[in-house]
């Protein structure tokens, strides 16, 4: 196995961040040890389900409208550097703060063919800089 292989098998088994996978239709196709501590469901829970899995019913439309929009251009603001903060559903109703790039899946043609998203909850510190805010606008 070379060095490279065994880097992907690291990062792709990592259990600090999600690493997801879906394809042109958004049916969940990869879901890592990360993704199971997160959200709380087993890859085989998640693999072969959609995204809607983990997004918040009344994100849903604008969700789909950007993956779309990213499918369609194979261009996405939150691969080049930028990262998305949104809420998240786990499977057990909770909804937590989570911040996400997304990664272009392209065939040997260079047609998209689905999205990586590598995910981080972030919500102790969304919280934390909420209360802080609170904390903020009382003392002034």
């Amino acid at each position: 196995m070379s060095t490279f292989d065994l880097i992907g098998e690291a990062v792709l088994s990592t259990h600090s961040d999600a690493i997801i996978e879906a394809g042109r239709d958004g049916i969940i196709g990869f879901w890592n040890p990360g993704a199971e501590r997160i959200f709380g469901f087993t890859s085989k829970e998640a693999i072969g389900q959609s995204l809607d899995l983990i997004i918040p019913e009344r994100l849903r439309q604008r969700h789909w409208e950007g993956f779309d929009q990213t499918l369609r251009t194979g261009k996405s603001r939150y691969g080049a550097g930028d990262v998305l903060a949104v809420p998240a559903l786990c499977k057990d109703g909770a909804t937590i703060s989570v911040e996400f790039t997304v990664v272009p899946l392209r065939n040997e043609k260079d047609e998209m063919t689905g999205i990586i998203a590598i995910i981080r909850d972030v919500t102790k510190r969304f919280e934390e800089m909420r209360s802080l805010k609170r904390k903020l606008a009382g003392a002034a």
